[in-house]
């Protein structure tokens, strides 16, 4: 799921801690973002932000995990008013 905000954008996905490499991954059921990191005091959610951030080149102070800190399922808000940052994200998650 992905929705824009006046705040940013808010993306809802799955993650997959402790995986051979990071990466995003579109699936039929929606977006999967696989880390490195173990599930274990918080790495995986650290190792998610640092990888969203210099994936989009955003600082990790506009990545704010708003749902899911101990779950699978998390939702992101990434804050910018950026309307190219936005384009830029909404196309990279976008699933249609």
């Amino acid at each position: 799921m992905l929705k824009e905000t006046d705040a940013g954008i808010l993306i809802s996905f799955k993650i997959s801690p402790n995986a051979s490499k990071n990466e995003i991954i579109k699936t039929e059921d929606g977006i999967k973002i696989k880390i490195t990191a173990q599930p274990v005091d918080g790495k995986a959610n650290k190792a998610l932000v640092e990888f969203l951030s210099k994936q989009f080149k955003i600082p990790k102070t506009s990545i704010e995990i708003v749902k899911g800190h101990t779950s699978k399922e998390k939702t992101l808000l990434i804050k910018t008013t950026d309307s190219v940052k936005k384009d830029q994200l909404k196309s990279e998650f976008d699933l249609s």
